[in-house]
């Protein structure tokens, strides 16, 4: 069980352990694909494969597309030479559902990937009017204006930067025909259409005022080119040993762990969970693939805002976040096992519905209820998603003021009761309690990289484990930062609830599991 072209000619071997097999002639796809392509995406990580694979293979087997994808790598290109070449493009898909058992897929739906070394290859994709997408898994710090900037002082033809190789491409397709595209971020960030429109259209005035490209690529951008802004959310951790081990029992010689010197790890397969979503504003001049026949929405922008709203600010983000610091206070290994915990689990169930779900944004194309549901049943228990609070609780000064911030707000905003905001308000002085860098059996721990903590550790250097004297002093100042929590909770009338959650959880070891007792049982 080798994964490679041939090696799937014995489809006999394969289903007999279970793994599910294209349904459509790979052969011929890739033929027409090579011909007339019609989506090419940037960013070959794990995401991409488990989701956006999975929903290409799926559409190829019923039919609704006859074309693959075209796979680019720019930041890594290793991934493309040790994880999809010696592969022939195909990867095993572990679906990890939380009952835990797992679906394993074949997948064949990319059918040709690149790196900047194939540049004619990417131009002749680029200047063939058949293309209608080219959607981007790059990471947010990936449309940094600044990380561009070489490329835009300089000439089209010598970008190497991804965004400046990107805005070549569209350039090319310029001067070739004209034709309209749409370029589709998938990142999971907020504004992602935006971010990468900013930085495109940098570039290209850039150039512009260079005297390297001509006004009417300018206005071809602004008129034939669309930045379609999205909402994505699957957990797709890096190659789990779990599921190395249940292949390898297969008999599958090719899941081994594959790491690149820029510290990337890949493998011939991705594991990731069962959920997914994918909204998609509709802007598609050239036309659009049918990703709504497999479970992909397309909506307006004003709708894909409302479903990343209803996640982030209540329904998903907020419950990591509280999970995330009380999951490293408790030394918890995983937020999977964090929902085995009755007192963690009743907080976040409470904060979920009893706190968010009266003033969450309802997104009217999928029920704000049934999402938190998944979320809390299905998602976060799953015992195959490797997760740790660590990871999450990284940055964690930069996501209060949207996680809870706007639910916050919005009580204000309705002239609703902010003391029944009893779980954020808990979550908030968690937080705090968290950057005194000492776990809840009174010992040293690591706290997570955030571009604040030097900050916040001098505010709090007069307050102490065990040692709530100059509490509300060092606390007073902090909590009416808007730049952290988004509102200032002084004025907001949470202060007082925040500084006693502190207090008692800095009281003594054993102190922030009977805090959190108190209010997930209220």
């Amino acid at each position: 069980m080798k994964l490679n072209l041939k090696s799937l000619e014995n489809k006999a071997v394969w289903l007999e352990k279970g793994y599910k097999l294209p349904e459509f002639d790979i052969e011929k796809v890739t033929k027409a694909t090579h011909e007339n392509p019609e989506w090419i995406h940037f960013g070959a990580g794990n995401i991409f494969r488990a989701f956006l694979g999975g929903v290409a293979q799926r559409l190829l087997n019923a039919g609704e597309m006859n074309t693959g994808i075209v796979v680019f790598e720019g930041f890594d290109p290793e991934i493309v030479e040790k994880a999809y070449r010696p592969f022939d493009n195909l990867c095993v898909n572990v679906t990890l559902v939380s009952t835990g058992s797992v679906k394993k897929e074949v997948l064949a739906s990319v059918v040709e990937s690149l790196t900047i070394n194939d540049d004619a290859r990417a131009i002749e994709i680029f200047e063939n009017p058949s293309l209608k997408m080219a959607s981007f898994t790059i990471t947010e710090k990936g449309y940094t204006p600044a990380f561009a900037k070489r490329d835009a002082d300089g000439k089209p033809e010598d970008a190497k930067g991804l965004m400046g190789y990107l805005t070549k491409l569209v350039y090319k397709r310029y001067l070739k025909n004209a034709q309209p595209i749409a370029l589709v971020s998938m990142d999971n960030c907020s504004h992602n259409g935006e971010k990468l429109e900013t930085v495109v259209k940098m570039v290209a005035d850039t150039w512009h005022k260079n005297g390297h490209v001509d006004a009417g690529f300018i206005d071809y951008l602004n008129t034939r080119v669309t930045f379609p802004w999205t909402m994505i959310d699957k957990i797709t951790p890096r190659p789990d040993a779990n599921v190395m081990k249940v292949l390898a029992d297969d008999g599958f010689e090719d899941g081994g762990l594959i790491g690149t010197s820029k510290n990337t790890f890949t493998s011939a397969f991705v594991n990731a969970e069962e959920k997914e979503y994918l909204v998609i504003e509709d802007r598609f001049l050239n036309g659009r693939l049918p990703l709504d026949k497999a479970g992909v929405y397309y909506a307006t922008r004003e709708t894909v805002e409302r479903v990343e709203r209803m996640k982030v600010t209540t329904c998903l983000n907020p419950l990591h976040t509280c999970l995330a610091v009380f999951g490293c206070l408790l030394n918890f290994e995983t937020i999977w096992q964090e929902m085995n915990d009755e007192d963690l689990k009743a907080l976040v169930n409470r904060i979920g519905y009893v706190e968010g779900m009266p003033v969450v944004t309802d997104p009217g194309i999928m029920s704000p209820k049934t999402f938190l549901g998944e979320v809390l049943t299905v998602r976060l228990p799953n015992c195959f998603l490797p997760d740790t609070p660590q990871r999450i609780a990284t940055d964690t000064s930069q996501k209060l003021s949207i996680r809870f911030g706007e639910t916050i707000k919005a009580y204000l905003e309705k002239g609703m009761d902010v003391s029944n905001l009893k779980g954020i308000a808990l979550v908030e002085a968690g937080w705090l309690r968290y950057l005194m860098g000492v776990d809840d059996n009174g010992s040293e721990m690591a706290i997570s990289p955030d571009p604040r903590l030097d900050e916040m550790k001098s505010r709090l250097a007069g307050v102490s484990f065990g040692h709530n004297e100059n509490a509300e002093k060092a606390l007073t100042p902090i909590l009416e930062d808007e730049s952290i929590f988004g509102v200032s909770l002084v004025k907001a009338g949470l202060a007082d609830s925040v500084i006693e959650h502190f207090k008692r959880m800095n009281a003594a070891p054993g102190a922030v599991r009977a805090e959190i007792h108190s209010v997930a049982i209220a």
